[in-house]
């Protein structure tokens, strides 16, 4: 369903239901695959607790910020990520920031949804007892076979591309906000019996001290620019899907203190993903740099060396399986709502659509670890290619228009009366500082941090 503004812009009327919905859903799409999967990896590749404190500071002065200033656009617009700009900036270029929030969401989901097709398949895998073993060449040996089978590559990712898509055709709240508020209670309980199990591991204090004890000359500007795309990607900003969702917002949705939440649980979810697996890492002799496959055969080691081991793992790859599926659902969502907002198509056809096109541009991320190996752009592989463009590039690119669009041009009296509900809410001193971080101290941070990545400025 849809409106349309008096200026011909398209707005959607659908909205999530409950105050409860709503928080679970927004977190559906921050706690994924991110927290579990990429948050362990890149925190193992860049040093350890350095990065876990140079990444809380990137949540927290730009992350929270700009989650907050997106949110508040979105339920302002009332659109997809293009329309929003549209109307609350009509006859303006600032529209380009949704655009790019579409292709960033697009992108992240052509590799997003191989990483989650390896989810799928270690749920079927952990029914098996091939799985259970403490020896890292073991597990590395079956996830290799599984990454390099161009076969099962693509099959599974395009299972998971139906079963979004199949979520996503139901709407708003029987799709996204029912599936979400269900699933993530159940996914951060598992977590903390994992990483109560993985603590009492042999050498498991090694592993909390990597986790937790700085070395702070392991920071260094590509670690810090790893660490701001990781705060973008996993608060899913930059790419339309908080806009989106805020266009779901019912008008007394008190947003600073949903996106505190957010935040909050973000970061707890990451750090109990942390400390189920570098207690085991050090544990069984792991590489704590071992990349993207690291989630993989770091915790199928854990619940060997635990009482009924093979039901926790069953039960654990299915609630990551859901938990990655929240996160795509925000981000094909961004997609679907742009052409249903701009198409007589439908939501069923416009989700069979993109659907598709991502199958399509997606299967070039699968086939990376197989027939497509020794293809690459600019000396990267499709797969490194999409997480490179999306998380170090649009993402950031997006934040910074949004900090600045939402302060320098909209200004503090809108800002202020969008986020205290038109005055319901007594929140000026939290808005106040809101504002004047996304204004002053984000778009900074951001855009030294961007060209620096670039390789245009050098520190």
């Amino acid at each position: 369903m849809k409106e349309v503004s008096k200026k011909g812009n398209h707005r959607n009327s659908e909205r999530f239901s409950t105050g409860i919905g709503v928080l679970m859903a927004t977190l559906g799409s921050a706690v994924g695959l991110g927290n579990i999967w990429k948050f362990p990896y890149l925190t193992g590749s860049n040093g350890g607790a350095a990065f876990l404190i140079v990444y809380i500071i990137c949540t927290i002065l730009v992350g929270f910020p700009i989650l907050v200033a997106e949110h508040m656009l979105g339920r302002k617009g009332r659109g997809d990520a293009v329309s929003t700009f549209e109307n609350v900036a009509p006859k303006s270029a600032w529209w380009v920031i949704g655009a790019s929030g579409i292709l960033a969401a697009f992108l992240i989901m052509a590799f997003y949804t191989e990483v989650a097709g390896w989810v799928f398949a270690y749920v079927f895998k952990s029914f098996g007892s091939g799985l259970l073993s403490t020896d890292p060449e073991v597990t590395s040996s079956i996830f290799a076979s599984l990454v390099s089978n161009p076969v099962q590559s693509l099959i599974w990712q395009w299972i998971v591309l139906a079963v979004v898509g199949a979520i996503i055709m139901l709407g708003v709240a029987k799709g996204i906000e029912g599936t979400t508020k269900r699933l993530l209670p159940i996914l951060a309980l598992l977590l903390i019996i994992i990483g109560i199990r993985s603590i009492t591991l042999p050498g498991a204090g090694q592993g909390l001290s990597f986790l937790f004890k700085p070395d702070f000359s392991k920071i260094t500007a590509p670690v810090i620019l790893t660490a701001m795309g990781l705060a973008f990607f996993k608060l899913s900003i930059g790419m339309g899907c908080m806009l989106t969702y805020g266009s779901y917002y019912s008008e007394d949705q008190n947003i600073p203190k949903n996106a505190a939440r957010v935040v909050a649980a973000d970061l707890t979810v990451s750090i109990l993903a942390g400390i189920a697996i570098f207690p085991a890492v050090f544990s069984f002799g792991f590489e704590p740099a071992a990349g993207t496959q690291l989630l993989f055969i770091t915790i199928p080691s854990v619940f060997a060396s635990m009482p009924l081991g093979g039901v926790f793992m069953v039960a654990f790859f299915l609630l990551t399986a859901f938990a990655a599926i929240g996160a795509m659902i925000s981000l094909v969502e961004v997609v679907v709502a742009f052409l249903v907002n701009r198409t007589k198509l439908g939501r069923k056809k416009s989700t069979l659509i993109t659907v598709v096109s991502m199958a399509v541009v997606g299967s070039l991320a699968a086939l990376s670890n197989s027939t497509m190996a020794n293809v690459t752009v600019f000396g990267k592989t499709f797969f490194d290619l999409y997480d490179y463009v999306s998380s170090n590039i649009l993402l950031p690119v997006g934040g910074l228009m949004i900090a600045i669009f939402a302060t320098w041009v909209w200004g503090w009296p809108r800002f202020k009366e969008a986020l205290s509900n038109n005055g319901a809410l007594a929140n000026e001193g939290v808005l106040k500082a809101v504002y004047n971080i996304l204004k002053f101290v984000s778009p900074v941070l951001v855009a030294i941090i961007l060209l620096t990545g670039l390789n245009i400025v050098h520190i």
